[in-house]
C-alpha cells in the first residue's frame, strides 16, 4: 500500500469517528465521553505518552520521531459542541437534545486523530509531536486553562498550530495570513440607575431609559471617533432591559444594556475599556444618573507568527497546490481561544475548506467529511517541515 493509499484509508475511517463524535456532543469542560473516545483511539495508535485530565477533560499525547531529538510541535484540536438543537435531519445528527457540533470541532478532532494514526506508523521526523485535544473553546477559555495548568512547559512545546474549517471555502483549499487573523472579543454589561416615578411626571424622576438610549448611541463613537478608521472595531449592543410591558406608565429605577466589542489590534483592545468608561461616566453625569460597568474580558486577538505562517502556507501548498492556498485572506471579527496559545508560543492557525455548507453556529451546519483527508495531509506535511532531520 502506498503512503497516499494509507492516508486515504485512514481518512475514510476517520469519517466514522467523526460521525460518532457528532452523535454524542458534549459542552465546555464536560467532555467525558468525547475524551474517552479520543484517548482510546490514541492508545490504540501507539502514542509514546498520554496525559488526560488537563483542564478536566483535555488530553496531550506525544509521538516521538525516529530521526532523533528535535523541537516539540503542538497540534491542537478543539472538542466541545454548542448548546443548540440540530436541524440537519442527517442519519448521524445529534442524539442529545440541546447540544450539537455546529462549529465542526468533531471534524477537527477526527482530522487530528487521522494524522496521529499515520504519524505513529511512520515517525519520519526528528523531534516530538504533541497532540493537544482541548475542551471548552466555545466560551470556556479551555486553551487558557490548559496553559495555566502548565501544559506548554510540562511537555516542552516550542510551537503551536491549529486548523479551523471554513464554510464557503472549497474543500481542498486553505487560507490564512500572518499577523492578526481573528478579533479579540470582550463583553460588557452596563447598569444605569436613576429614580423611578410616574410616566406623566418625568421631571419628578431621573429617567434611566433615556440615559441608557443616549449611552448606547454614544458607545458607537468608540468606532467612529476613538479608533483609527483603518483599525477594525465592532461595537454591538445585543441586550437591553428596562421597565415592564405591564406597567407602561412607570418610569423604572434602572435600565441595563450590554453587548460585545471586537478589536483586531492588541493595543486598541487594551485602550477600549478606558474609552468606554469615560463615555459612560460623562453621559451618566449629563442625565443625573449613576452608571456601573461590568467589563468581561474575552478571547485575545488571534495573531499568527509570520515565520510560522510561512511554514504553514508552504505545507498547505505542498498538499493542495499553491493555487489553492490564500496567503492573505480576509480577517474575521470572530474570536478563537487558540489566541491564548499564540500569545505564549509562535505558531499559526489556518482555515481549511468545508465547501458549500451552512455557516458555523447554524442549526443546519455539518462538518464536511471530505475535508478530513486534505486536513490530515496538511498536518503530516507540517510536521515534516517543522521537524525535518
Amino acid at each position: 500500500m502506498t503512503h497516499a493509499e494509507d492516508m486515504a484509508r485512514i481518512a475514510d475511517d476517520a469519517k466514522t469517528w467523526r460521525r460518532s463524535l457528532h452523535e454524542q456532543p458534549e459542552l465546555l469542560y464536560d467532555l467525558h465521553r468525547t475524551a474517552a473516545f479520543v484517548e482510546e483511539k490514541l492508545r490504540g495508535f501507539g502514542v509514546d505518552e498520554i496525559e488526560t485530565g488537563i483542564a478536566r477533560t483535555g488530553i496531550v499525547a506525544l509521538i516521538r520521531g525516529s530521526k532523533g531529538a528535535g523541537p516539540v510541535i503542538g497540534l491542537r484540536a478543539d472538542m466541545d459542541a454548542l448548546p443548540m438543537d440540530e436541524k440537519t435531519n442527517l442519519p448521524h445528527a445529534s442524539k442529545v437534545p440541546g447540544m450539537m457540533h455546529a462549529c465542526g470541532h468533531d471534524g477537527h478532532s477526527a482530522t487530528l486523530l487521522a494524522a496521529a494514526q499515520y504519524l505513529c506508523r511512520t515517525r519520519d521526523f526528528a523531534g516530538t509531536v504533541a497532540l493537544i485535544f482541548q475542551p471548552a473553546e466555545e466560551g470556556g477559555a479551555g486553551a487558557r486553562r490548559m496553559i495555566e495548568e502548565g501544559m506548554l512547559e510540562r511537555f516542552g512545546i516550542d510551537s503551536v498550530f491549529a486548523m479551523h474549517n471554513k464554510p464557503g471555502l472549497p474543500v481542498g483549499q486553505f487560507a490564512t495570513r500572518p499577523g492578526a487573523l481573528m478579533a479579540g472579543g470582550d463583553r460588557f454589561m452596563v447598569t444605569v440607575t436613576g429614580r423611578g416615578g410616574h410616566a406623566s411626571a418625568p421631571t419628578m424622576s431621573i429617567d434611566p431609559v433615556v440615559a441608557a438610549a443616549h449611552l448606547i448611541s454614544s458607545a458607537q463613537t468608540l468606532v467612529s471617533r476613538f479608533s483609527d478608521p483603518f483599525d477594525q472595531v465592532v461595537v454591538s449592543i445585543t441586550h437591553l432591559d428596562a421597565g415592564s410591558a405591564r406597567a407602561l406608565n412607570v418610569i423604572p429605577d434602572t435600565a441595563t444594556f450590554g453587548g460585545t466589542i471586537r478589536t483586531m489590534n492588541r493595543a486598541t483592545r487594551a485602550e477600549i475599556e478606558g474609552h468606554l468608561r469615560r463615555i459612560l461616566t460623562a453621559g451618566a453625569e449629563q442625565f443625573g444618573c449613576e452608571v456601573a460597568l461590568d467589563w468581561r474580558p474575552g478571547y485575545p486577538v488571534t495573531a499568527n507568527d509570520p515565520a510560522k505562517t510561512a511554514v504553514a502556507l508552504a505545507a498547505a501548498a505542498a498538499v493542495v497546490g499553491a493555487g489553492n492556498v490564500d496567503d492573505a485572506c480576509d480577517r474575521t471579527m470572530g474570536s478563537e481561544d487558540f489566541s491564548y496559545m499564540l500569545e505564549k508560543r509562535p505558531g499559526a492557525i489556518v482555515w481549511y475548506g468545508n465547501g458549500d455548507s451552512a455557516e458555523l453556529h447554524n442549526a443546519a451546519y455539518d462538518f464536511n467529511d471530505a475535508a478530513i483527508l486534505p486536513g490530515m495531509r496538511y498536518w503530516i506535511e507540517l510536521v515534516s517541515r517543522e521537524l525535518a532531520a
